[in-house]
């Protein structure tokens, strides 16, 4: 498999949609085995002669059983919904998950039209976001986002199923969440207030000292996760700006790849109810969550291999 980090001229469609008819979704080729060519997330991006860099399917924890009748990821579940003090990591339903990308935005029209044309009726759309990307890769608060993402031979160690669960080898958690900005409030802050919150310098993106263990932590702190042991595992964040200014609504559509499901999970615990509880991440303070939903997606040849007769 080939292994790639995104381009910089990257524009993404992610739909979500509900399942109307798991025997149609089987029986289409759009659905299953359009993608059997296609690897599965933005770290397996292809270039093709048309331009199209990417094409992910993901299959959520509900549809997996109807839709693949094959043995279910280890911890492929839905999204755990976080009840913080002040903030709130909604669950969101959805069955299907396409992410597109492409240098060009009309290869990411047709691919989505072409899908939809050929799934027809078997699904419902309920939520799609047309992503950009944003000056060197900046999310709309300003600041440079996924600079922490794995490189090189870390990108699959940090993303991939491996051989600890066969039913999921080969494949990928991703998590997603739409996250809307108060930005008017955001841009009242003295850079100082907002480097201290992200916990990197703005204009030249340098990491900042960690706070004490009892004190306050900036974004970048609690969205690092260590396990029981003090190793730290990474995630494959292929975050994207949305939205435009006459809409009112913009903000960073997150998707996050990764090996093990519950580093994502801790990770958004950590942000929500804080490290300590009660201090939570303050970029919440102005960035809101409308969506959070959790899928799988397998690799090439788990598609392939699945078959719409059985």
């Amino acid at each position: 498999m080939t292994v790639a980090t995104a381009k910089a001229n990257s524009k993404h469609n992610i739909a979500i949609a509900q399942a109307r008819d798991y025997v149609s979704i089987r029986e289409s080729k759009a659905g299953i085995q359009q993608f059997d060519k296609i690897p599965p997330a933005s770290i397996h991006g292809t270039s093709t002669p048309q331009d199209l860099n990417l094409a992910v399917l993901g299959i959520g924890a509900d549809a997996w059983d109807m839709i693949t009748r094959a043995p279910r990821p280890a911890e492929l579940r839905p999204f755990r919904a976080i009840q913080g003090k002040t903030h709130k990591a909604v669950s969101t339903p959805g069955d299907l998950l396409f992410h597109i990308r492409s240098d060009r935005r009309d290869m990411c029209f047709e691919f989505e039209k072409q899908l939809q044309s050929q799934l027809g009726d078997a699904v419902k759309l309920v939520d799609e976001t047309v992503g950009f990307r944003y000056w060197d890769g900046r999310d709309l608060l300003g600041f440079v986002d996924g600079t922490a993402n794995p490189t090189g031979k870390a990108i699959p160690v940090s993303t991939l199923v491996a051989e600890e669960d066969s039913a999921g080898a080969g494949g990928s958690y991703v998590v997603v969440q739409k996250y809307v900005h108060d930005l008017s409030n955001w841009q009242a802050l003295s850079i100082d207030k907002q480097e201290a919150i992200i916990g990197r310098s703005k204009l030249d993106n340098l990491e900042l000292d960690d706070a004490a263990d009892d004190q306050q932590k900036p974004h970048k702190q609690l969205a690092t996760v260590t396990d029981a042991e003090g190793n730290e595992h990474a995630i494959l964040r292929d975050n994207m700006p949305f939205g435009s200014p006459a809409s009112g609504e913009f903000g960073t559509y997150f998707i996050g790849y990764s090996r093990r499901l519950w580093v994502i999970e801790r990770m958004l615990e950590r942000m929500f109810i804080g490290d300590h509880p009660g201090l939570h991440d303050r970029i919440l303070d102005f960035s809101r969550p409308l969506t959070g939903t959790t899928f799988f997606a397998p690799s090439a040849e788990t598609l392939a291999s699945l078959d719409p007769d059985s």
